[in-house]
């Protein structure tokens, strides 16, 4: 009788781990978020494997490493990222996740890159689309980070323009006083 009944709560306590398990491994999104691609891949050691994001609009990227290690690197301004050149990236151990900004240019650049801690990793990536509204307590008139960064962006790059322009100024010039002195020595 007392087998009976130890065994009866070791199928009890087995059921209870599985659904445990079972409801750790669901991911609790968003219902603003609407899932548009999921992608599983394997990289090497050291290696990367790219992706292309041409989606409009906010996108959320979540990665989950189902053996080893896979790090993730974004950019909308290379369409191969990597640990050197990037614009958002996500290395943990665990899940990644990235948000990818509505006003990051398109097609958007994917680097999974595969930690050399292991020969090899296998990942899957859930691609979202974020319908969330921002809201504005004070009217659109209000600080917007978004925004912020991307007049940031593009008055960083008229103000490199300019040094680029002003650099070949000074170059042309320096060339031309370098041959009038040559000319009169």
């Amino acid at each position: 009788m007392a087998a009976r009944w130890r065994r009866i709560l070791m199928i009890f306590v087995a059921a209870q781990v599985l659904f445990v398990v079972n409801t750790l491994e669901e991911e609790d999104v968003p219902e603003e978020w609407i899932l548009l691609h999921v992608v599983q891949g394997q990289i090497g050691a050291g290696n990367y494997s790219y992706l292309r994001l041409n989606h409009e609009g906010k996108i959320v990227l979540q990665m989950r490493s189902l053996k080893g290690d896979a790090d993730l690197y974004v950019s909308d301004v290379t369409l191969h990222p990597s640990f050197d050149e990037y614009e958002l990236q996500s290395v943990t151990c665990g899940q990644d996740v990235v948000h990818v900004p509505a006003h990051f240019r398109r097609p958007v650049g994917i680097g999974i890159y595969g930690h050399p801690s292991h020969l090899e990793s296998e990942f899957e990536i859930k691609v979202y689309y974020d319908r969330t509204v921002v809201q504005y307590p004070f009217g659109e008139a209000s600080y917007n980070p978004e925004e912020m960064e991307a007049n940031q962006k593009y008055s960083k790059s008229t103000e490199d323009e300019s040094r680029e322009e002003e650099s070949v100024f000074w170059t042309i010039l320096i060339g031309i006083l370098k041959l009038i002195l040559e000319i009169l020595f």
